[in-house]
């Protein structure tokens, strides 16, 4: 039986662990050097795991131990397992890191940061209470990715009703519109002390985390004024070059 061969991969067959407590590692092509103390910080962690026992990685072609994932974010966790001091940078990509890696105590402190608190309680708890919220983003990008072609922007009308008693209103205001009802994409009503920009943040900052660029501004009704007080509609426009 013929041993696999690794020449044309750049990868070579699992080494055993050093003597040396020294570790050249090989994350996704970032290159970190630490100890073997280090990387078993956490017993019960996957990563610890990695570097009990009988080898489970396979060494690049100069001979680093290497984890075939991103390692942009790998020096924040050497430096937790380190000092046991989290960086407040990155913090949603360094929890993706931790989980994958199952650190528990680095996880338990990404958590605890305001801005992950802010996130998770907040934000998702808010938006939680908005009906069809992560739909409607959906429903929003591909009308104006419909609206796109040859060119350079596309918008798309979004109606707030915050208020139970907006919903009385929307008929008569989405008929002063100047736009097809089918392509007008409303949110609301919620429950929740947040208020109407609140929620246009969100919408905003989501569709960009997504990549695209928008910008987003009051849209006022064309057929007479007798609505336009009540602040129903904005203009998301997307640019796309």
């Amino acid at each position: 039986m013929s041993l696999p061969d690794y020449r044309s991969s750049g990868k070579q067959p699992a080494k055993a662990l050093p003597h040396t407590p020294i570790v050249q590692l090989n994350v996704g092509g970032h290159l970190f050097t630490t100890s073997l103390g280090t990387l078993r910080k956490f017993s019960n962690s996957k990563l610890a795991d990695m570097f009990n026992g009988p080898p489970k990685l396979r060494t690049d072609a100069e001979g680093r131990y290497f984890i075939d994932r991103d390692g942009t974010h790998f020096g924040q966790i050497l430096q937790f397992l380190r000092t046991q001091n989290i960086s407040t940078e990155h913090v949603f990509e360094l929890h993706k890191e931790a989980v994958y890696y199952d650190i528990k105590p680095l996880i338990k402190a990404l958590e605890e940061t305001p801005q992950f608190f802010g996130e998770m309680v907040g934000r998702r708890q808010f938006l939680s209470r908005v009906p069809n919220y992560h739909e409607n983003l959906e429903v929003i990008i591909r009308v104006a990715r419909a609206e796109a072609v040859a060119a350079r922007h596309s918008s798309v009308i979004v109606c707030i009703l915050k208020a139970e008693e907006d919903l009385s209103k929307y008929n008569d205001a989405i008929d002063s519109l100047d736009t097809k009802k089918e392509s007008v994409v409303s949110f609301g009503p919620w429950k929740a002390p947040t208020n109407v920009n609140d929620l246009l943040d969100c919408i905003k900052m989501d569709i960009e985390a997504k990549g695209y660029k928008v910008t987003l501004q009051p849209h006022s009704t064309e057929k007479g004024f007798l609505f336009k007080s009540y602040n129903f509609f904005y203009k998301l426009t997307f640019t796309w070059w």
